[in-house]
């Protein structure tokens, strides 16, 4: 956890997806908030789904509210299911 200006940095995992950009998302910490997508985010049109780890910048003065700032790269190993076209047959 890091400080900036009057924001807690934290990480934690969205859980469910509201409309108009709205996530709940449960922190490390075992607390949940209600969280928006930050302007960057938006801006370069990055998806953000329930299952993705993310970074929330949450205000000193209200913790049950917060920003998405980053959302983790996702870590998969596509190359077991990859079949190539000799194995087909």
């Amino acid at each position: 956890m890091s400080t900036k200006k009057n924001f807690v940095t934290v990480e934690g995992v969205v859980t469910i997806a509201y409309p108009n950009g709205m996530f709940s998302v449960h922190l490390d910490n075992d607390i949940d908030v209600l969280t928006v997508v930050s302007g960057k985010i938006r801006y370069r049109t990055i998806r953000v789904v329930p299952g993705d780890r993310v970074t929330v910048e949450l205000p000193l003065y209200d913790l049950s509210k917060g920003r998405i700032i980053y959302r983790h790269p996702v870590k998969r190993n596509d190359d077991d299911d990859f079949i190539s076209a000799t194995d087909q047959y």
